[in-house]
């Protein structure tokens, strides 16, 4: 019997009603002892870091959760993190590249309803997500939800209340779980080597979501202040020129700086083409504009902080974002 770690973190699955709105309340052990058939398929330990809404994790959670998983890696066959859904893709993305080449797999999963309701999606989920855990074909980092399993480099969540709140952008998914096995669609060999762990992120990256009117001053702002931007342009990508092309003057000195910017697009699915449209091309005029392509926003701004926090060399930092990892960029 596979033995799994399972590390709470908060978020709605472990939540009750405060007075003031559902906040996390519940213990990692209360909350597997919602779902006694899991003892059934795998040996499960806990340990819960911390206990908090997702919308109130970023970096230093992630980090810490990494660091649980490097600390008892060799300790046990997989790892199951409850997490809130709100930020789950982001700490998914995160981990696929804190935690690299890992035979081992490493679940996250939460719930839209919490596991203390009756009528709930919790312990469906929970129990699909020690499930694939405990599964021998299972590898690297997924979100499992709603039964599907989907890679951390493709998830994004794509609705608020219904069950099935996840989505594989531009990918399809890994696996869907069947009366608690999973039916692979996509069988990937397993690393044979130890996983390499990292252990930094450069919090300091800025998302700027492009609106029409939108000032170009707000570049002498970011420029102070952040190392990266993501711009999350219109359509196919690209930036307005208006009527004295500021825009293109402003990125110039902020990649004159030093600094390093990625182009994303608004749109879902599909990805960018900055090539395809006279404003992105322009936008490549301006020096070593990167292009997150069909990237989700998710993984491309945790890609760029776990880039940034190992160099700050634009040719380095270039051939990071474009060399894929888990798929999540091609």
């Amino acid at each position: 019997m596979k033995k799994i770690l399972m590390i709470a973190t908060g978020g709605t699955i472990a939540s009750k009603n405060s007075g003031a709105g559902l906040a996390p309340a519940i213990s990692s052990e209360e909350l597997l002892a919602c779902v006694p058939e899991i003892a059934e398929t795998c040996e499960v330990e806990t340990v819960q870091p911390f206990n908090l809404d997702s919308t109130n994790l970023y970096c230093k959670h992630w980090l810490e959760i990494a660091r649980l998983i490097e600390d008892n890696y060799k300790k046990y066959d997989g790892f199951v993190v409850t997490h809130g859904t709100d930020t789950m893709a982001y700490t998914a993305a995160a981990l696929s590249y804190l935690i690299q080449d890992g035979a081992k797999p490493v679940v996250l999963t939460g719930s839209q309803k919490s596991a203390y309701l009756r009528d709930t999606d919790a312990r469906n989920n929970l129990f699909n997500a020690f499930s694939y855990c405990a599964d021998d074909g299972a590898s690297g980092v997924h979100i499992v939800f709603d039964g599907n399993v989907i890679l951390g480099t493709r998830a994004k969540k794509t609705r608020t209340r219904s069950y099935n709140a996840f989505s594989a952008i531009d990918f399809p998914e890994t696996a869907v779980m069947r009366d608690g096995k999973p039916f692979y669609y996509i069988n990937e060999e397993k690393p044979k080597d130890a996983p390499k762990f990292y252990r930094a992120l450069d919090p300091n990256v800025f998302v700027l979501k492009m609106i029409p009117g939108l000032s170009p001053d707000i570049f002498h702002y970011l420029s102070e202040h952040y190392d990266g931007l993501i711009i999350e342009s219109f359509g196919s990508g690209g930036l307005p020129a208006y009527e004295n092309d500021e825009f293109f003057r402003r990125l110039k000195a902020f990649l004159d700086r030093g600094k390093t910017v990625v182009v994303t697009t608004q749109v879902e699915r599909e990805g960018s083409a900055l090539d395809k449209y006279e404003v992105g091309r322009k936008l490549l005029d301006c020096g070593s504009v990167l292009e997150a392509r069909c990237m989700t926003l998710e993984a491309a701004v945790t890609k760029l902080m776990w880039i940034l926090a190992q160099t700050k060399k634009a040719e380095e930092v270039a051939r990071l974002f474009y060399s894929p990892v888990k798929n999540d960029i091609f």
